[in-house]
């Protein structure tokens, strides 16, 4: 089993509290025999940081959705694209391997809306959308076609996330069988989500439509659901075989949001997964409540 680095930092929390949190995930992530988990938390209004294996590399899965994002929002402050210019949606791709044809497959989309365009053309806005609120594979490869990945990675990294890479569409099995994959770490998503709330990585205008996107995500059996009900969440899952991610955006009841990336491999079962984000989600959380009212004590 993986051996475990962790490092909380916080802001003048109660003495106990750092290593109240540092045992409760401990003990819950030994729970799941095997798995591997990264976390990245960080409150800028307590001070409160943890951090799991931050830096150790994860298949993105449709975690790389959101820099995908972040670089269509940026196209779009530059004035090279606009919301409402479009895309003709067709299902055929070339793989990075060799050029070769491929295509997606329905049944296994999260989102089976946008067969439904094949043939026609729909607006960017329309097509970033699907991507992130129902996480569609068909619309993230009309739009990295369009943005080129190196354009992608290049923006990730200017962001400040400095190992993230996209590299491709999703489903390219050639590219998958040679291990060219999209990859990142929980800090790197940590840092664009930070960009993104801190108004780094837009402008203010996109940047509203952003988050609204992530907020409208529609997987929520994850980070959401270690949180009391109605707690606002913009966020992007991402899965693949045994690997179930959250990166969120958390926003308690006074409104600043903090970041909360939970990465997870070597968990077959989907339930046990997202029940292990749920649980980690729950608990930092409440650190966070506890830390940011220590802070508002101090003098």
């Amino acid at each position: 089993m993986l051996a475990l680095t962790l490092i909380l930092v916080a802001a003048a929390p109660p003495a106990d509290s750092s290593g109240a949190l540092q045992r409760a995930m401990q003990d819950r992530i030994a729970r799941d025999s095997g798995a591997v988990v990264a976390v990245a938390l960080h409150d800028p209004v307590s001070g409160l940081r943890l951090a799991l294996n931050p830096a150790l590399r994860f298949h993105a899965a449709s975690t790389m959705k959101l820099g995908v994002l972040l670089e269509l929002g940026r196209r779009i402050d530059a004035g090279e694209l606009g919301w409402d210019d479009s895309l003709a949606v067709r299902n055929q791709f070339a793989s990075i391997v060799d050029g070769s044809p491929y295509t997606l497959d329905a049944g296994s989309d999260g989102d089976s809306t946008v067969y439904g365009a094949i043939g026609g053309r729909r607006p960017l806005r329309w097509l970033a959308t699907r991507m992130i609120v129902r996480s569609s594979n068909l619309a993230t490869n009309l739009l990295v076609e369009r943005l080129d990945p190196t354009r992608i990675t290049a923006t990730i990294r200017g962001l400040g996330a400095d190992s993230m890479v996209v590299l491709r569409g999703v489903e390219d099995g050639k590219a998958f069988e040679k291990g060219l994959n999209n990859t990142t770490t929980a800090q790197d998503l940590a840092t664009l989500l930070e960009a993104l709330a801190q108004g780094h990585a837009v402008a203010a205008g996109t940047r509203g439509a952003l988050l609204a996107m992530l907020e409208a995500q529609e997987f929520n059996d994850g980070i959401p659901a270690g949180l009391p009900p109605g707690t606002r969440v913009a966020h992007k899952t991402g899965e693949i075989t045994a690997t179930w991610h959250d990166a969120a955006l958390v926003y308690p009841g006074d409104g600043a949001p903090y970041t909360l990336v939970i990465l997870t491999r070597a968990i077959r079962e989907r339930a046990r997964g997202v029940a292990l984000q749920a649980e980690l989600a729950r608990l930092a959380h409440a650190a966070v409540l506890q830390a940011r009212l220590s802070a508002s004590r101090r003098p």
